[in-house]
């Protein structure tokens, strides 16, 4: 109630604030580098990345210090890490169900997933976003096989430099409800647990658009998401270890 009592007072300000954002915030390029490949030695680990901008790494100088690249630097000493990127810039969680669902299935043991606040931009409400990433998990685990999705909790949109106010107070008081309906739905008792983000975003720590991570956002998102699979499919976890040691279909 709140939320919409503020969009009908502000609504002519919070559209003018955003049509100024997307017109003077600079487009950042999603980085070069491989978005698939293989490291480590170990049992075989196969792991997607997939959802939007920060998923494709936008704030890092390449792949290596992106999210893909930090959580396959950290699987790695313990894992034949064989890992794949599927995430674009603008994508929300519709798009990713959409895009997933027309490309060739290829099999997967976790998926850590990177998505919301394109919805948030979107107008997207908490029950339709939660119930969209359900249909997400679910296309996860019947499609592509994974055992094990690490769903990204929405950053700290209302620290997010390149917004100005109220603008900012509005998406992040958005962006709130859609991760706490987020966290609330998990773990749904089929692989799927919720990573809170953790810490906090200032200008020093975000790319240069002062919308996306940088690099150290990115090596401490990869190294949480790494610990919660490294607890899931390490040795202490029979069924795991097994399903991780057989080649793809």
């Amino acid at each position: 109630m709140k939320l919409a009592l503020a969009q009908a007072a502000l609504g002519p300000l919070l559209l003018a604030q955003g049509r100024r954002v997307r017109r003077t915030t600079p487009v950042l390029p999603e980085p070069p580098g491989a978005r698939e490949g293989e490291a480590g030695e170990g049992p075989l680990l196969r792991v997607l990345v997939t959802g939007d901008s920060a998923g494709a790494g936008v704030g890092a100088a390449s792949q290596e210090e992106a999210l893909a690249g930090r959580l396959v630097a950290q699987l790695a000493p313990r894992f034949r890490v064989r890992w794949r990127v599927v995430a674009k810039t603008g994508a929300t969680t519709a798009s990713t169900i959409r895009h997933l669902s027309r490309l060739e299935a290829f099999a997967v043991d976790v998926a850590v997933t990177s998505l919301g606040v394109n919805d948030v931009t979107g107008a997207v409400g908490p029950a339709k976003f939660v119930a969209r990433q359900a249909v997400l998990h679910a296309l996860l685990r019947e499609r592509f096989g994974a055992r094990q999705v690490v769903v990204s909790g929405l950053p700290p949109v209302h620290a997010f430099p390149a917004l100005p106010q109220p603008l900012r107070w509005y998406l992040g008081a958005r962006a709130r409800e859609l991760d706490a309906a987020l966290a609330a739905s998990l773990p749904d008792g089929q692989g799927a647990e919720f990573l809170p983000f953790d810490g906090s975003l200032d200008r020093a720590s975000m790319a240069s658009d002062g919308f996306h991570p940088g690099p150290a956002v990115y090596a401490a998102w990869g190294a949480a998401a790494a610990a919660r699979i490294s607890r899931k499919f390490g040795p202490g976890d029979n069924d795991g270890a097994a399903a991780t040691a057989q080649e793809p279909k």
